[in-house]
């Protein structure tokens, strides 16, 4: 059984805070567009909601004073006291109004901003992305890119809504905290900055420790569920083989080392509570102390003290916070990075225009000497010299063993990949030199494993010609062999196919891509392996549509099932990416001690 490691804890790699990155990271400004005024608008918004709570500690120690009778005059009268108290607690309504206002409209034009931002961002990283050549997609795998643009573009998402403008607004308060407490008092401004920041970034190592043994004991929970899993889905296998007690102590094994990290992080738990209580409380007690003794000696006033100690505590909370806004800052810088390398990447050539004019080719396809070999292994090569002719109108059936690069010659046909030596010619002229769009157009595919997209019967056929109308689908549905059994369904054509396809059979799956095929009309048509994983009824129903779709048309057919190409006007025999033997069915075997002919006998014996 396989051994998967679920992370369910992970997070998006971080990137260093560098020139470099923060560069790359700025490109997105560009996609705000004609927002960008809301973007300064909003950062006023973020500059006022700062400025208001820097005010707050000096309005509450201005109105805590007044307990103590020490207004910020001295020798007033209790009636004096009452009205300082009143308007300072107007003052203080008036400060929490414009905090609010703030608050709002800080949010609404930052989301407004990054949403706007971010629709431009995936539109433009989804256009690319479809537009990358097979060779982007064969080095990827599909989960990573789907990632790229769903979850790195929500973390910009949740960075630019909320992370940076707190982090701002956090270094708004501890730079201006910190200029008002040293004009207050320099001395408690000293032992404030000696004891404080440290104290707050002790605490944010601690944090992160624990945070580090939290995300460990997930992970080993997370591989405990999957032995689970693992054993409960085998559990045929671990019965027949008596695997019982092995997966009991597999088991066990995870279940000790979770616990081992549960009671070390219970243990680091409570030393941080410890070193919260004795550290924190204990400086703070210290400050309080040490401002009541410059107080008794006229240095520093009571409400000076209390706004002190609340300016102290703003400062202390913003040097915690600020540390979890920069991790999710540089964590954007890596979803940022991973997202542009989408967008930067070389698209082919694609003609995303309306209007597209299609010249229709003829289908004659010639290759001369094709060499080619994938990039993820170059020291591979898949096809040696591979030379043949399709005359239009022709079926052309490659056969051989597994892996002698079939495929791969349909892939060529397509310009998924382009050769590395050798010339393909369609009609006399180099492959590469047609419109990619045109070629593209002219040609269409069934392939072995068919991918029915979610929706309705009638949008799959349709995808062969966006826009077609009812009555083409029927009838591209009844060449197809494809109308019986749609017209069965309670919806017919509107019936939902279901993810992937998997609410038809594979032989109606089959037959709707023909369908789609046939709708779409090309003068070259591809068949790989179309009939090779179907019943006999299926292959039947499928091979008579197949044998209606390739009148007129050049086929390419990769063949499994030899007894299904022996009318092809030319059957072409490869081994290890080289062309064996050429001929009709008749003419391959006749030929003493021939693949094919080999190939035939195996067949006809497991039959």
């Amino acid at each position: 059984m396989a051994k998967i490691k679920a992370k369910p804890g992970d997070e998006l790699p971080k990137a260093k805070l560098n020139i470099e990155n923060l560069k790359k990271t700025l490109r997105i400004f560009k996609y705000i567009g004609k927002h960008k005024w809301k973007f300064f608008l909003g950062m006023f918004f973020l500059a006022g909601t700062a400025a208001t709570a820097l005010i707050f500690p000096r309005l509450m120690g201005d109105l805590m004073g007044v307990i103590g009778g020490s207004g910020p005059q001295k020798e007033i009268s209790r009636d004096e006291l009452i009205d300082f108290a009143n308007n300072t607690g107007i003052k203080l309504l008036v400060l929490f109004a414009l905090q609010a206002v703030f608050s709002f409209f800080r949010v609404v034009t930052f989301t407004s901003v990054t949403e706007n931002m971010l629709a431009s961002m995936r539109q433009a990283a989804y256009n690319k992305l479809i537009q990358m050549p097979m060779t982007f997609f064969s080095q990827r795998q599909v989960a990573e890119l789907n990632s790229r643009i769903a979850t790195d573009i929500t973390q910009i998402s949740d960075t630019f809504t909320t992370n940076i403008a707190e982090f701002l607004r956090q270094l708004i308060i501890i730079v201006g905290g910190i200029i008002i407490i040293c004009f207050m008092s320099w001395k408690m401004a000293v032992v404030m900055l000696a004891i404080i920041p440290v104290i707050a970034i002790l605490t944010l190592f601690f944090a992160k420790y624990i945070r580090r043994l939290s995300k460990e004991a997930q992970d080993k929970v997370a591989e405990s569920n999957v032995i689970v899993g693992e054993s409960l889905q085998g559990i045929a296998n671990v019965k027949s083989f008596t695997n019982e007690s092995y997966e009991i102590n597999r088991y066990k094994n995870k279940v000790n080392e979770i616990k081992q990290i549960a009671i070390k992080g219970g243990i680091a738990r409570g030393s941080f509570f410890s070193f919260i209580i004795f550290c924190l409380f204990g400086a703070i007690i210290f400050i309080v102390w040490y401002g009541i003794q410059l107080t008794l000696e006229g240095v520093i006033s009571a409400t000076d003290m209390i706004s002190f100690l609340m300016y102290t505590v703003f400062v202390a909370a913003s040097i915690g916070g600020i540390a979890d806004q920069l991790a999710a800052i540089q964590r954007t810088i890596g979803a940022t990075e991973r997202v542009m390398d989408i967008i930067d990447g070389t698209p082919e050539k694609i003609n995303l225009t309306a209007n597209k004019s299609t010249e229709r080719v003829k289908g004659d396809i010639s290759f001369d000497n094709i060499s080619f070999f994938y990039d993820t292994r170059p020291d591979f090569q898949v096809l040696h010299n591979i030379s043949f002719k399709a005359n239009k109108g022709e079926t052309v059936a490659l056969v051989g063993p597994s892996g002698s690069g079939k495929s791969t010659i349909a892939s060529i046909v397509l310009r998924f990949y382009d050769p590395k030596s050798g010339t393909v010619s369609i009609d006399g002229k180099d492959a590469s030199e047609y419109d990619l769009t045109e070629l593209r157009e002219n040609m269409a595919i069934v392939p072995q494993d068919v991918l029915l997209f979610g929706g309705s019967i009638k949008e799959n056929i349709e995808y062969g010609k966006p826009g077609a109308s009812m009555q083409e689908i029927i009838e591209a549905a009844r060449k197809a062999n494809a109308l019986e059994f749609i017209d069965s369904f309670p919806q017919q054509f509107e019936t939902v196919v279901g993810d992937r396809g998997i609410q038809l059979s594979g032989g109606q799956r089959q037959r709707i891509a023909i369908a789609r095929a046939v709708l779409k009309d090309p003068s070259i048509l591809i068949l790989d392996e179309a009939t090779s994983s179907l019943d006999s009824e299926s292959e039947r129903l499928v091979q008579e549509a197949l044998d209606q779709l390739m009148i007129g048309r050049t086929s390419i057919v990769i063949a499994h099932r030899l007894s299904t190409i022996r009318k092809a006007d030319k059957i072409i025999v490869i081994e290890k990416g080289v062309v064996k033997e050429t001929g009709k069915h008749e003419e391959l075997m006749q030929i003493e001690n021939g693949l094919y002919r080999s190939l035939n006998r195996m067949q006809m014996e497991l039959a």
